[in-house]
């Protein structure tokens, strides 16, 4: 089967891992909930932050960033409203936006693969809103090249879920997995997730992220070797 799409993973495949500490973004937010408890709020919010991802090893259930907040604020016994917790939101976007940095080589080389005819999708866990992801994309003008921008936040599972795979699938519609590529640094969530719903599974290799014990189509230490790689599938 030729190949007729290509998703990325977004975190250290299409953005470069943000060398800064979660609890230096996590204290932000913490001062505007409670300025009092300003160290036991930036801990509970980042202890439960790490729990959801830790349940990717298990479960695969998403989450969502409202939950996460109302789970520490609960533990906390802090009365958090809706509105207080977007704002925290905001605040947490704002500390982020110096940091989170795309690959220089996005934009050529998702134009390279849109100029080919492929459909481009994104396939991101995260917590996080969509506009929290679409904020980044929009400032660096790779929204236009990406069709389909799929979100865990708004999903029920997480990679390597199937469901989460089969959902970009449907929304780029390709309806055969074996005629898409998925691209990503985690051999567990992105490589081995793929492949098990009939997807080639790339490795954008990264040595910052666990290993697993899988075998990818493919391996890319930078984005440009992609282009030649899917065009040999083509």
């Amino acid at each position: 089967m030729a190949v007729e799409a290509v998703v990325f993973d977004w975190g250290g495949t299409l953005s470069t891992l943000a060398a800064i500490e979660l609890a230096d973004m996590w204290r932000l937010a913490a001062r505007h909930l409670a300025p009092d408890r300003e160290d036991e709020v930036m801990a509970k919010l980042a202890a439960v932050e790490a729990a959801s991802f830790a349940r990717i090893a298990v479960d695969q259930r998403a989450t969502t960033l409202s939950s996460l907040l109302a789970l520490a604020s609960a533990e906390l016994n802090l009365d958090v409203a809706e509105a207080v917790l977007e704002e925290a939101a905001l605040r947490h976007l704002d500390s982020w936006t110096p940091h989170i940095v795309h690959d220089p080589d996005c934009g050529p080389v998702l134009a390279a693969l849109k100029e080919r005819g492929l459909h481009i999708g994104l396939l991101s866990n995260t917590h996080w809103p969509r506009a929290f992801h679409e904020h980044f994309l929009e400032r660096d003008g790779l929204v236009g090249f990406i069709d389909v921008r799929c979100y865990t936040s708004e999903m029920t599972y997480t990679k390597p879920h199937p469901d989460a795979f089969l959902t970009v699938l449907d929304d780029l519609g390709v309806g055969d997995p074996s005629a898409a590529v998925f691209v990503g640094d985690r051999q567990y969530d992105d490589v081995w997730g793929a492949q098990q719903v009939g997807m080639k599974g790339v490795w954008r290799w990264s040595d910052q992220v666990p290993l697993y014990d899988v075998e990818p189509d493919g391996v890319v230490k930078a984005l440009p070797e992609l282009v030649p790689l899917v065009d040999s599938w083509r």
